[in-house]
């Protein structure tokens, strides 16, 4: 959901004090319209831009459809000054969002040349402000959200590790939670991730290995524990580890280095 006090902030960092731009009489009809191809995302952030607004607007594609350049995504009427007073943020929102979906898309279809059953997951690497906009689009795209914050899940990492141990971290942790809090654990060797499973790790997550060696992991795992590689994965190579036997993939690039899509923004009455 879209906070009106989020929608506030993104219309007074564009608008400025004294708009003088956008002082245009009279109503008219806006497109939103693809000059890429790409993966429809961020629509609930658009409607809710233009509604606060006062401009009706409607999507004409749904979330997570594939579209083609020349496509007109929405549609929207209204007062010409609240039109063009949404449009920055409008297109920066829906071309950001767009773009997660789309990158999402493309390791998805990666993953799936190799296995149906392996998840693409993105990870804690949002933009500050943006992260459920991210997430959503990510879920577009056909992936998975991850834990959305800390409190989702526990995810013993190596500074925890290096604080405490690995078991004795997993054990403070297990006595901490609720019974419905799953335990993940970062390691680095396929050593650690058969001590951690052993520990009690619900989920494994093999970090910084090679497609060889996260096979290697993995076979050394219960067939109850979930394993989950991450790091320095990219499209390219999501094949490899989708051929590991991992069940997740995560990828912080899907958010952090997803380039916006090319959209453009017309007018007229």
């Amino acid at each position: 959901m879209i906070q009106q006090s989020q929608i506030e902030a993104w219309l007074a960092e564009d608008l400025g004090h004294h708009d003088v731009t956008n002082d245009v009489p009279g109503e008219t009809i806006g497109e939103l319209v693809a000059k890429e191809a790409g993966v429809a995302a961020g629509f609930d952030a658009a409607v809710a831009t233009y509604e606060y607004l006062g401009v009706e607007i409607e999507p004409t594609v749904e979330t997570g459809e594939r579209f083609e350049p020349g496509t007109t995504l929405v549609r929207c009427t209204g007062p010409a000054q609240a039109v063009l007073r949404g449009e920055r943020v409008v297109v920066n929102v829906v071309a950001h969002a767009a773009g997660i979906a789309t990158r999402t898309r493309a390791a998805v279809d990666a993953a799936r040349t190799v296995d149906d059953a392996v998840r693409i997951a993105c990870t804690r690497k949002t933009t500050p402000g943006l992260r459920g906009i991210e997430k959503r689009a990510v879920v577009a795209g056909g992936g998975d959200t991850h834990r959305l914050d800390l409190s989702h899940m526990v995810m013993i990492k190596d500074n925890h590790i290096a604080e405490l141990g690995l078991e004795r971290a997993i054990n403070h942790m297990r006595e901490r939670v609720s019974f419905t809090t799953k335990i993940e654990v970062e390691v680095e060797t396929p050593a650690a991730a058969a001590t951690a499973a052993a520990a009690g790790a619900d989920i494994v997550l093999l970090d910084n290995m090679d497609p060889a060696t996260v096979t290697e992991a993995v076979a050394g795992l219960p067939e109850h524990t979930l394993a989950e590689a991450s790091g320095g994965i990219t499209i390219e190579t999501v094949p490899d580890y989708a051929a590991t036997g991992v069940d997740v993939i995560s990828m912080g690039s899907l958010t952090h280095s997803a380039p916006s899509l090319d959209l453009s923004f017309r007018t007229g009455s």
